[in-house]
C-alpha cells in the first residue's frame, strides 16, 4: 500500500510499507502529514477507504521522531479501521421473532428482524408474516418503503386507490408520505420483506386501523 509523506515544506515522497501492504485493509489509502515544532515531529494520520466518501474516516495524531514510530502509528490506525469496517453475517435464527403489536396491526402478525445498518447508513429491513385476515394499520414512511413479497398471497392499498393483489416476486414501492396498508387476504397468509430508511430517527408514522369495511374487497 503506497503512503504519501508530505512535509511542512510541501515536498512529497512516496514509500511502501511492507507490513502495511500485507495487511487485510489493503484498499485503504493513507496520507501522513508531518509538521515540525520546536522539539519534535508531529505525525497526523488519516485513512479513507477508497471508492466511497461515505465510508468511516479514522484519524490518529501522535509524536514520532523515527521511521519505526511513524510505521507503528500507521499500523495502529489501519488495525482500527479494519476492526470497524468488515463484512457482517447475521445467522438465521440469531434474532428473535416478535409479535406485531395490536396498535399497529389487526390479526396475527410475526416480525423477523433482518438488518439495521449502522450509522451513517439509514436503511433497515424485516420479514413480516401475516396470518389470514391480518393487515397493517394505515401508515406512511418519511423516506418511502419497498416491499418484496416472498410467500403467500396478499393485498395492498394506497389511500384513494383500489386494493391490489400481491404475490411472491412482486416488488412494491410506496413513496414518502403516501398513506397505505398491506397484509394477507382473508383466506391466505402472506410474507414480505419490508425495507425502509429512517429520517430524524423514525422509519414509520402509524395512523388509524384499517376497518373491516375498508378491508373487504
Amino acid at each position: 500500500m503506497a503512503l504519501s509523506f508530505v512535509s511542512s515544506g510541501g515536498s512529497t515522497n512516496k514509500a511502501k510499507d511492507a507490513a502495511a501492504s500485507n495487511h487485510p485493509a489493503t484498499m485503504a489509502t493513507a496520507m501522513v502529514t508531518r509538521q515540525r515544532d520546536s522539539s519534535r515531529n508531529l505525525i497526523t494520520l488519516s485513512l479513507l477507504f477508497a471508492g466511497s466518501n461515505r465510508m468511516p474516516r479514522v484519524s490518529l495524531s501522535g509524536h514520532a521522531t523515527t521511521l519505526a514510530a511513524r510505521r507503528f502509528l500507521i499500523s495502529l490506525t489501519i488495525d482500527s479501521v479494519s476492526r470497524r469496517v468488515r463484512m457482517e453475517i447475521k445467522r438465521a435464527g440469531s434474532q428473535p421473532s416478535v409479535k406485531g403489536p395490536s396498535e399497529w396491526f389487526t390479526g396475527t402478525v410475526r416480525i423477523d428482524p433482518l438488518f439495521q445498518a449502522p450509522d451513517p447508513a439509514l436503511v433497515s429491513g424485516a420479514s413480516v408474516t401475516f396470518e389470514p385476515g391480518a393487515r397493517t394499520a394505515w401508515h406512511t414512511h418519511p423516506l418511502g418503503q419497498t416491499l418484496i413479497v416472498t410467500a403467500g398471497y396478499g393485498w395492498a392499498q394506497r389511500d384513494g386507490g383500489p386494493i391490489e393483489e400481491i404475490r411472491p416476486g412482486d416488488v412494491l414501492w410506496f413513496p414518502p408520505g403516501e398513506r397505505h396498508w398491506h397484509g394477507a387476504t382473508p383466506t391466505t397468509a402472506m410474507t414480505h420483506i419490508a425495507i425502509q430508511e429512517k429520517k430524524d430517527g423514525k422509519v414509520v408514522d402509524w395512523l388509524e386501523q384499517v376497518s373491516d369495511d375498508q378491508y373487504a374487497k
